[in-house]
């Protein structure tokens, strides 16, 4: 399994704007995207003792967290995803599921998942029975994602972190959620074996440093 190597920036609506013309420069958008951006819905999983946040706090070096994802509000095209951390090291494993399996994983009807023919779905299953995860909160935001080939780099701002409790309503386009609080600008650069110069260039602000800012973590501040 590939672990990619990250970094991970806060940044201002200022430093936004200057990144931007440089990343433009040096880098492709995305072909995904919409108008250089796409919107993002996550379900994030946890225990009752909330075990992947306070990993996440306590900067425990090697952890892993569960969540289902789907991009611009089309949920015929949804992933379920683990991602795991070793230090600043990271990898994703991904498995497709329909919406009606989403669904059945949001409102907790798990027998299916045993069968399943995914080994993520299985393991997803073994976890939620064995250690009480559960589907704990919706995240929203949205992404201006850049690839640059050589190094297989991608470089992303996130903006406009939202949340939402009510996680049986995940797939539908009025669930209702709110501003994560004070939640910064993040600039997230991922990249294999090496960063080339132009990019590490281009993404340096004088003054900032990385940080550990998880927008699962914030999203979590109401409970």
């Amino acid at each position: 399994m590939q672990y990619r190597h990250e970094w991970k920036h806060e940044i201002s609506a200022s430093d936004l704007i200057t990144l931007r013309q440089r990343m433009r420069a040096v880098a492709k958008s995305d072909p995904h995207a919409i108008d250089g951006r796409y919107q993002i819905r996550s379900l994030y999983f946890d225990n009752l003792s909330d075990k992947a946040l306070r990993e996440k706090l306590d900067g425990v070096s090697r952890r892993e967290k569960f969540r289902i994802r789907f991009y611009n509000g089309d949920t015929s095209v949804i992933h379920l995803e683990k991602k795991s951390k070793v230090g600043c090291l990271g990898t994703k494993a991904s498995a497709s599921l329909t919406a009606e399996q989403a669904q059945a994983i949001a409102e907790g009807d798990l027998d299916w998942m045993r069968e399943s023919p995914q080994p993520l779905i299985r393991e997803l299953y073994g976890k939620m029975v064995t250690q009480g995860l559960r589907g704990k909160t919706i995240v929203d935001y949205q992404r201006e994602p850049y690839l640059y080939g050589p190094g297989n780099v991608r470089v992303t701002f996130d903006y406009n972190i939202r949340t939402g409790w009510d996680v049986k309503h995940f797939l539908r386009a009025d669930c209702i959620t709110i501003p994560a609080g004070e939640a910064p600008i993040l600039l997230e650069v991922k990249w294999d074996n090496w960063l080339p110069g132009c990019i590490r260039d281009a993404v340096q602000l004088e003054g900032r440093r990385a940080t550990a800012f998880s927008k699962y973590a914030q999203c979590r501040i109401y409970g």
